[in-house]
């Protein structure tokens, strides 16, 4: 059940858009949003800002999620959000806070599932605090104010749409009492050039865990770790892979503050994608693997191009996930993250019971 200013929102089943449209237009979440466009939007880099090497922060890729305990973390975030949304749940009584980033309909309603499992523990009667951020209005300006869209029109929605409508339809429909903090979505997301490209105004988010606040942020390769370019091979292999099918991947271990890299395989079907598009021009690729062109990064290529690099070099997946077991990282003293070796790492399975 959804709450806006203290109040239940009225929801119904069959109606969607009706319910997420008119969460938008409600004053206290327009009032919401008007405040979060504000912020500045908070740059998350070691290299200009050296003192985030004393602070403690979990970054989330594409379809991960993390639940964090504001005792051990300082800060948890996600961006490089476009077409996608960033979700924050905080539990109102104990502060555990869960993030995600999500990327399809397909894992809405198991991933809320994998979110409040952590969150929910001992404590049936929480309430929730909801934070909404991204997926940017990727159809024309018109359409996507428009409620009344018919089934024959249905495949100019985008991507953000059915996402966005999705989570809200999740959230409407479960017993917990979710408050609607921030619903920074679709047009309180979206600015137009004067070409009238749409692009994102935010694509991501800073959790503040001892206070719950949220803000726009953005990061980089010294804050987005660890283990980058294999989480980022993970994303699209998990849609291949049979164990993640509807699921978030799993990231990271509340309980011990390290990051556990849930294992994922990929096929030579990957491989053989990479090798084809690896000779295309920079625009190309964009236009090929992107869902929203126009909106992504500087270095989204740059990206990719970093994944196919690594999957040439380790074409079999067990040459990264020896056994089928996780990738475990700690928390070195100088703010780093060191990779367990094997036999540390079956020592670790041991004393957690995994």
């Amino acid at each position: 059940m959804i709450f806006v200013d203290g109040n239940p929102f009225p929801a119904t089943s069959s109606q969607g858009k009706e319910v997420m449209f008119g969460l938008m237009e409600h004053p206290a979440v327009v009032a919401a949003s008007d405040a979060f466009k504000s912020f500045p939007e908070r740059k998350f880099s070691v290299l200009e800002d050296p003192g985030l090497q004393d602070r403690r922060w979990v970054y989330l890729f594409q379809r991960e999620y993390a639940t964090v305990d504001p005792s051990l973390v300082d800060f948890i975030g996600t961006d490089e959000a476009t077409t996608c949304v960033g979700v924050v749940i905080r539990n109102q009584k104990n502060g555990m806070i869960s993030v995600t980033h999500m990327d399809s309909p397909k894992v809405v309603s198991i991933g809320l599932k994998q979110m409040l499992l952590q969150l929910a523990a001992h404590d049936s009667d929480a309430e929730y605090d909801v934070h909404i951020v991204g997926a940017f209005d990727d159809v024309t300006p018109n359409y996507a104010s428009s409620p009344s869209t018919t089934k024959q029109s249905s495949k100019l929605d985008g991507y953000s749409l059915p996402l966005c409508t999705k989570v809200v339809e999740a959230l409407g429909k479960r017993q917990e009492r979710f408050h609607m903090r921030t619903l920074f979505i679709l047009g309180h997301n979206t600015k137009w050039d004067a070409q009238n490209i749409a692009y994102p105004i935010f694509n991501g988010l800073l959790v503040e865990t001892s206070t719950g606040s949220v803000f726009p942020a953005c990061f980089d390769r010294t804050t987005r770790c660890p283990d980058e370019v294999v989480r980022r091979i993970r994303v699209s292999a998990s849609y291949e892979d049979p164990t993640w099918k509807g699921k978030l991947l799993d990231t990271y271990d509340t309980r011990t503050d390290q990051f556990v890299i849930a294992p994922c395989s990929w096929s030579f079907y990957q491989l053989n994608v990479a090798f084809a598009l690896q000779n295309l021009s920079d625009e190309e690729i964009l236009l090929q693997c992107s869902t929203s062109p126009s909106a992504e990064g500087p270095d989204f290529v740059n990206n990719l191009k970093r994944q196919w690099e690594y999957l040439f070099r380790h074409p079999k997946w067990q040459e990264t996930f020896p056994r089928r077991q996780a990738r475990v990282f700690v928390r070195s003293a100088n703010g780093n993250w060191d990779l367990l070796p094997l036999s540390e790492k079956d020592a670790f399975d041991h004393v957690s019971g995994i």
